[in-house]
């Protein structure tokens, strides 16, 4: 059976502490659950272990440098931040994690941080005076409501001769850590599908009637997904996004086609998310030529499309099935009106218009189901899909 960490791109972070002794063994035992492992140091950290134990380890060049020159030319940061689907620095000593809390870019590490959208684990590694003073505590409160997580310290003798918290946890304790709670997240053993993008009804073969959904919000919550365990199956329209990490994704480019493939997959799924923003209608008669502009007027006949997420909601073994409202006005009624009407879940209600929710990187939204509602406030789309993949799994369960 493969690991939670087999196939996972792993950064691993390493700072000035004593402990970094012991990340090399983290390296290894990552690559022994069939992890891809790169590392960064910084510049204390070097003083304690070389960069040759660190690339023998894990096979791969090790970087330290902001200011590489020949690695910084293809801006090779944010490269490194994009490549990461998770980062683990371990161990962070105080210094690190005041940097991170404040939004510092000082080194190549706090950098990566800052450029990447992975999911984040710190080891923690100091004196156990270091560790509670008010300040590396409230560091350690800013860096929570972020989403990232704290694996340790632990308890016991440190090698400055004091005895308390501080030390940072074993290397096998770390990775015991990822493989169980740390990654193994709340959609663990569930089949997710999740729809997202416009559609293209072809009037021609030039021309097509689409809508102004950029994708973002269904990719989001797509990787979301992955993280939290699911077993991920995207379907995309015509959209320039790239896939998130461990998820399968099958590019459609109409309605027809979307509900096509929606349908052929949708048996075994547990949760169906229809972010996509699928046409209404269609035209009636597509042109196989190019219509050749003759007159001041040009009437086109338009036929429903198929309605996905009515035709997923009404399946005898229906999925949890979550629905988005996209309005201009009257958001909550037309919501609600939706998830009674189409026998929905879930339904995930945005305004949208002159600057609002397309093509942008933030969004909110109110969630409506039958027996409550939650309004999650402006935020980015990969912070509130996050949020939204823990309501929907805490309904499921609540469901079934």
């Amino acid at each position: 059976m493969l690991s939670q960490i087999n196939g996972r791109r792993i950064l691993l972070g390493v700072t000035g502490s004593i402990a970094a002794y012991k990340s090399p063994d983290i390296v290894r035992r990552l690559k022994e659950q069939g992890a891809e492992v790169r590392v960064v140091m910084t510049a204390s950290s070097e003083k304690l272990v070389s960069k040759a134990v660190f690339h023998a380890v894990s096979g791969e060049t090790v970087r330290s440098d902001l200011w590489d020159s020949e690695a910084e030319a293809s801006m090779s940061h944010i490269e490194l931040a994009k490549w990461a689907d998770l980062i683990l620095i371990a161990p962070a000593t105080a210094n690190t994690i005041a940097q991170l809390a404040s939004g510092s870019a000082e080194s190549l590490l706090s950098t990566l941080v800052l450029a990447a959208d992975a999911k984040i684990y710190i080891a923690a590694s100091m004196n156990q005076a270091m560790w509670n003073d008010s300040a590396t505590q409230a560091n350690v409160n800013v860096l929570k409501k972020r989403r990232i997580d704290f694996i340790g310290p632990d308890n016991g003798a440190q090698a400055c001769g004091d005895i308390g918290p501080g030390r940072m946890s074993e290397p096998t304790d770390i990775v015991d850590y990822l493989l169980s709670g740390g990654i193994k997240g709340s959609l663990e053993g569930m089949k997710i599908m999740v729809t997202a993008g416009p559609t293209r009804e072809a009037i021609d073969p030039v021309r097509f009637i689409s809508n102004r959904s950029s994708g973002k919000m269904g990719f989001a919550l797509a990787k979301a997904a992955a993280e939290a365990g699911g077993d991920v199956i995207l379907i995309a329209g015509p959209v320039n996004i790239s896939t998130p990490p461990r998820v399968k994704r099958i590019d459609v480019e109409s309605a027809e086609q979307m509900n096509e493939s929606a349908m052929e997959y949708i048996s075994g799924i547990d949760i169906y998310i229809g972010a996509a923003a699928i046409a209404d209608y269609l035209p009636e008669v597509t042109s196989k030529q190019k219509i050749k502009k003759t007159d001041d007027t040009m009437k086109l006949g338009l036929k429903r499309a198929p309605d996905l997420l009515r035709n997923i909601a009404a399946l005898n073994q229906s999925p949890f099935t979550v629905g988005f409202a996209a309005e201009t006005e009257m958001l909550e009624e037309y919501s609600l009106k939706k998830l009674i009407d189409k026998n929905l879940d879930m339904i995930v209600a945005n305004k949208v218009g002159e600057n609002l929710c397309f093509d942008l990187d933030e969004n909110e939204v109110s969630v409506f189901w039958d027996s409550g509602r939650k309004l999650f406030p402006k935020t980015s789309k990969i912070s509130l899909a996050i949020d939204l993949i823990e309501l929907i799994a805490e309904r499921y369960v609540l469901k079934h």
